[in-house]
């Protein structure tokens, strides 16, 4: 009898776990209103997202002419972060981010224009002044016309200097055109703000 009464026990307390979990499920997920269509954030975009968070909130870099000059004497290691002008927007960054990756495997770019690391802005700061042939700087007078920012940068700050020397290696040593040059100070506006979406 002992063992038809543990069976009958233990089958109650599968049915109630049964009904217990339909109830949760009804009461607790379907609220939520998982659909065919809901894109659920993934891993790389929760990182993303902490980065952005960290980013907006603790920016080091400034557009003053002092700024500017200070980052020759910085460490290498040193990170120039957060935006310029404009509070940075999600939307946007994450645009820039994905988009530069295109270019991942030139490591003049900086996959990430609010998080530059200082000894890469010095490379790029010392092209700034390279003569280039005519036809070189058709391309970047190309990319000063047409480019959201009519430049590298909505002002002559730090990042003017250092993506404008970065236009310059690209067209002399990798042969990129007044388009390409355009696409890339595009997908690196530092200035913060939403006002560029591309979709």
């Amino acid at each position: 009898m002992s063992n038809i009464k543990a069976k009958k026990t233990k089958f109650l307390i599968t049915i109630l776990l049964i009904l217990g979990l339909g109830y949760l499920y009804i009461t607790v997920a379907k609220p939520f209103n998982f659909s065919p269509n809901t894109k659920i954030e993934s891993p790389l975009n929760g990182v993303l997202a902490v980065q952005f968070e960290y980013l907006s909130q603790n920016g080091n870099s400034s557009c003053s002419g002092d700024f500017t000059d200070s980052i020759a004497n910085m460490p290498d290691d040193t990170r120039l972060q957060g935006s310029c002008c404009s509070p940075m927007s999600y939307h946007r960054y994450s645009e820039q981010v994905e988009g530069l990756k295109k270019y991942q495997n030139i490591t003049e770019i900086p996959p990430d224009p609010y998080n530059i690391e200082a000894r890469l802005a010095k490379n790029l700061m010392v092209h700034y002044d390279d003569k280039l042939t005519p036809q070189q700087q058709d391309a970047y007078d190309y990319a000063m016309e047409n480019s959201h920012e009519k430049g590298p940068c909505c002002c002559k700050c730090w990042r003017w200097f250092v993506y404008g020397g970065l236009a310059k290696v690209l067209i002399q040593e990798y042969g990129f055109t007044g388009e390409q040059v355009t696409e890339v100070w595009n997908l690196s506006d530092g200035c913060g703000g939403d006002s560029e979406h591309n979709h």
